[in-house]
């Protein structure tokens, strides 16, 4: 299992003085840290449809990006070109166990684990994330330029690269196998190879306003939610017609605010939003399907493991209630469920005395049954 190292600062020091705030290279952070995939792997993943990987390089001076599936790198040549792969925790048990040593931040906030695969002199280009990043050296050697935050300009170098100008370094260094780079979002930033490498990168996204707005307003639809119109009874003669006045726009915002003071509601949308992936999972469906009085015999004897980036969650306004959000659905449970909820979530794997409450409930068992089933969990060998 992949231990984080921090020689110079606690996790508490790194949270307080480095998240969303600075970057900051720490040495040997895995130290004797080795490819969780090999690069023939990483090429072989991104043949797939279901994967999603994008070429980057350049053709006569100017920068060209291909998005995926390839059947094959050879006209590439050998020198400035670069493979990337998107979500490859969703494919990979071992690339999987690269999130776990990040457990002092939410799994909400989890984005994926990009792995750059690049020949020498590849690279994508001085750019600015609007993500957080632990990009983690795997074999090679690449040289990162970091610059500061601040008024940066932004341009398409091609469709499907946004590029920023160039800018003065605040950090300007030579990753070896181990070493991370964290970068907060908004820090423009340059990676170019120097051997060939691979890069193991573990994002954390926030999402925007806009964003959760048209998520909950998704939600509020897809539920039937919300429908509820503005009353104004015994309202006062209106004098300017072209006016909204204060105590109508008071009107307007409390309408919206009494959605975002729904605990409830809130809750729901929360949790079924951030257990939507954007990508596709890799979803080893059982031929020959467990009934469920099977499945909790089997328990007995292996161990249940959560199928990489799937994502469940739950919420403390509903917990109580056994209430989860798996794979984007709510499941209600009920309150003895609670610890096992709690498990289900917490845990990437599963034990029978973790779930022990929840094996006794059936509604519970025939949820576990259907997810073992269609290969959101499986046992392990």
């Amino acid at each position: 299992m992949l231990t984080l190292h921090l020689a110079d600062f606690s996790v508490e020091h790194f949270l307080q003085h480095y998240w969303q705030q600075k970057p900051v290279v720490i040495r040997q952070g895995f130290p004797g840290y080795t490819d969780l995939i090999s690069p023939d792997e990483l090429a072989g993943l991104a043949c797939e449809a279901e994967v999603e990987s994008r070429l980057v390089y350049k053709k006569d001076g100017q920068w060209q990006a291909e998005g995926g599936p390839f059947e094959s790198y050879e006209r590439f040549g050998e020198r400035d070109w670069s493979l990337i792969v998107q979500a490859v925790n969703h494919w990979s048990p071992e690339v999987a166990e690269l999130v776990k040593p990040f457990a002092f931040l939410p799994k909400w906030r989890l984005d994926d684990v990009m792995i750059s695969y690049a020949a020498p002199g590849g690279g994508v280009g001085p750019h600015i994330d609007l993500y957080d990043v632990f990009i983690c050296q795997g074999s090679g050697r690449r040289r990162w330029r970091v610059g500061d935050r601040g008024n940066h300009r932004q341009f398409a170098a091609h469709a499907a690269l946004l590029h920023c100008d160039p800018f003065e370094a605040i950090i300007d260094v030579e990753l070896l196998p181990g070493d991370i780079l964290y970068i907060p979002p908004g820090f423009p930033h340059d990676g170019v190879t120097l051997e060939e490498s691979m890069s193991f990168s573990v994002g954390f996204r926030a999402k925007s306003s806009s964003d959760l707005l048209s998520g909950l307003a998704d939600h509020l639809l897809d539920n039937e939610l919300g429908g509820a119109l503005l009353s104004d009874p015994k309202r006062p003669i209106h004098r300017n017609q072209g006016r909204i006045d204060a105590r109508d726009f008071a009107l307007i915002k409390a309408q919206m605010q009494a959605i975002l003071d729904d605990d409830a509601l809130m809750a729901d949308f929360a949790g079924a939003y951030f257990t939507k992936t954007k990508c596709e999972l890799d979803l080893q469906e059982l031929e020959e399907p467990l009934a469920a009085a099977a499945l909790v015999e089997e328990l007995a004897h292996q161990n249940l493991v959560r199928t990489g980036g799937l994502r469940c969650f739950y919420v403390d306004a509903t917990v109580d209630q056994g209430v989860c959000y798996v794979d984007g659905e709510r499941f209600d449970f009920g309150p003895a469920c609670r610890a096992a909820v709690v498990a289900l979530c917490d845990n990437d794997e599963l034990t029978r005395d973790l779930l022990k409450t929840g094996l006794q409930q059936p509604a519970f068992v025939e949820a576990l049954t259907q997810w073992v089933n269609g290969g959101y969990w499986y046992f392990q060998d």
